[in-house]
């Protein structure tokens, strides 16, 4: 295993949390836009992450203890995109707002402040894990090397 996968593996997970808490407050700034570039309300984004594959690796610890050829057992994650929720966008009836249609509806954004709420939640405590991960990684190396000075 290579002296520094632990610390990528890590990193990934960081830079994967960090991306979603920035969707998650992109959805929460547009709870209420009625109006887009494209038309219509704002729609709901999500990130959408996946296993990052050993060829992906960025190659930043390549080197091992002894030459150790053991296969990885994780190469971290890695955000493959950012989808649109194709949830139907809420109709209220509001015949003042100028974005009403002739029936007095208004579509609103398909985001619900909830869920937005319960996602920031996870993303935030798993980028709390993934710094605690980090931490203990570092905090092991330290013993390493102190262990090579004795």
């Amino acid at each position: 295993m290579r002296i520094f996968h632990a610390l990528e593996v890590a990193a990934s997970g960081l830079t994967c949390e960090r991306l979603r808490l920035d969707v998650i407050a992109n959805n929460l700034a547009n709870v209420n836009t009625t109006r887009t570039p494209e038309g219509g309300p704002y729609a709901r984004q999500m990130a959408v992450v996946a296993s990052r594959p050993a060829d992906q690796a960025s190659g930043f610890g390549s080197s091992g203890f002894g030459g150790s050829t053991a296969p990885a057992v994780g190469n971290g994650v890695r955000v493959v995109g950012i989808a649109r929720d194709l949830t139907p966008p809420v109709l209220k009836y509001d015949p003042a707002h100028p974005d009403a249609d002739a029936s007095g509806y208004v579509a609103l954004p398909n985001v619900n402040v909830v869920t937005e709420m319960v996602d920031l939640i996870s993303a935030t405590r798993a980028y709390e894990a993934n710094v605690t991960a980090l931490n203990a990684i570092k905090q092991m190396m330290l013993k390493a090397l102190e262990i090579g000075r004795a």
